[in-house]
């Protein structure tokens, strides 16, 4: 009799796909499959560990998007929420692309509808654009021109100072921008993730005065950057140790730490790659409840269901994708996108 996979046992069995666990045996399943249908798994660093860990790339939303359009592979798994296998989609769309589960949403994504846009656009006719990476195709497709969390403020420079600015959806990053440029013609949507803004300054500011050797990073969505910043101005945290920063700037950032602690305020997922880039030293999340339903969607089960089933399936329209295209092309063409989200 011929050995049965795993993937077979499974979908032959009374359960489904149900209680799967992340076991070698799973992880070379995941990996035989892959193979046989000519696809690449890519893993947000804010996945589980052990998606990240079976995956053949793990980065940011952007930087995984741009991986997927230059993959030989005809088909693209993407281990993150909806707006990030969209874009993927937008960049590759003569491959199938792959979401484990499609109910994984995003609330800062769906903070703003593209009728929301249009109406905001209609109140500031000839205002410029801008939308983070973090948005749906449909609201990319009515955008100037993306930004990512590392180039925000670069995208924001190299606007005529003349011209409003429509930055959306992010209200903590926008605020960000508008520190750094000092533009006060830059009008900002009030959209928020909800796990970063859950990550207060009192929270912060206590982890700080507890761990006063460690170093900051700190997510620009995050409800507590400001505080990071107030600390460090005061000079009750040494400004050179505080450091805000996208996920892909993190990773950067922990290779070249001075310090043996790290306090982390974003998701908590990505204290997995922290850790793995800089072993030695010691990563502490600000705040350990900051974890996202959406992403942690993504489970072993979901994984092999998605491989085993060939589900499900992202589309973007062509012309909507073909619009979005544009406003990503022309941020890469002022200069390098940096990190994603």
């Amino acid at each position: 009799m011929a050995t049965l996979t795993l993937a077979d046992r499974i979908t032959s069995g009374p359960t489904g796909f149900t209680g799967v666990e992340a076991t070698p045996e799973w992880a070379a399943e995941i990996k035989r499959l892959a193979r046989e249908r000519n696809a690449t798994i890519l893993a947000h660093n804010y996945q589980l560990p052990e998606i990240q860990d079976v995956a053949d790339h793990v980065g940011d939303s952007l930087a995984l998007s741009r991986i997927a359009a230059a993959a030989p592979e005809d088909t693209i798994v993407f281990c993150g929420v909806h707006f990030m296998a969209e874009t993927a989609k937008i960049l590759s769309p003569e491959k199938t692309v792959l979401i484990p589960d499609e109910r994984a949403g995003c609330s800062l994504a769906d903070s703003i509808s593209a009728a929301e846009l249009s109406a905001w656009k209609a109140e500031h006719p000839g205002a410029v654009v801008v939308s983070y990476v973090n948005t749906t195709a449909a609201v990319k497709a009515l955008t100037d021109i993306c930004c990512t969390s590392s180039n925000a403020v670069d995208v924001v420079a190299s606007i005529d100072p003349d011209r409003e600015v429509l930055f959306l959806p992010d209200q903590f990053l926008g605020a960000h921008v508008k520190r750094v440029t000092g533009r006060e013609n830059l009008h900002i949507w009030a959209g928020e993730c909800h796990v970063h803004a859950g990550i207060n300054g009192d929270e912060l500011a206590e982890q700080a005065r507890t761990h006063p050797d460690a170093e900051l990073f700190v997510h620009p969505e995050c409800g507590c950057a400001t505080s990071a910043l107030y600390l460090a101005g005061e000079g009750s945290f040494p400004a050179d140790r505080v450091h805000i920063l996208s996920t892909g700037g993190m990773i950067d950032a922990a290779k070249a730490a001075k310090s043996n602690q790290v306090l982390v305020a974003t998701e908590v997922g990505m204290l997995h790659q922290l850790r793995k880039a800089a072993p030695g030293i010691d990563f502490q999340a600000v705040n350990d409840r900051a974890s996202c339903k959406y992403m942690k969607m993504i489970t072993p089960a979901a994984l092999l269901r998605c491989l085993v089933e060939n589900r499900d399936e992202v589309h973007v329209d062509l012309e909507t994708a073909a619009a979005a295209r544009g406003s990503v092309e022309r941020m890469i063409a002022i200069g390098n996108p940096g990190s994603g989200e």
